[in-house]
């Protein structure tokens, strides 16, 4: 399990609006091409340095291919992270907060300790 890598996938398709659109329309081949093309590129390094050996688990796959929010915090996820890409893939379809607050229902039965999210 990569706690970095399933961060490293939330924050690089979060920041960009055509990765948020085309995950949001289609995970399992949104998961597939950034397993397979990006995972290993190095973040914010210019050059095409990459690394080889950065694979999701069967367990994280699963859970970013249902966009499995509380799944992803269980494997290590930052909250932050799901949230703020969550909300823009699917706050469009509810009304004001009730995507958060749902997310948050989602999430209430978690008590301390709260899974480790350190990367």
């Amino acid at each position: 399990m990569s706690k970095y890598l399933l961060d490293k996938f939330l924050y690089t398709v979060d920041r960009d609006p055509e990765l948020v659109e085309r995950y949001r329309e289609d995970a399992t081949g949104t998961v597939t091409w950034w397993e397979e093309e990006l995972a290993n590129k190095i973040l914010n390094c210019t050059t095409d340095e990459k690394s080889t050996w950065l694979a999701f688990t069967d367990a994280e796959r699963k859970a970013l291919r249902e966009h499995d929010h509380v799944a992803l915090f269980e494997l290590g996820a930052h909250p932050f992270l799901t949230l703020t890409l969550f909300i823009a893939m699917f706050e469009r379809d509810h009304g004001p907060l009730e995507y958060q607050k749902a997310y948050g229902k989602a999430m209430e039965h978690f008590s301390l300790p709260y899974p480790d999210i350190a990367t």
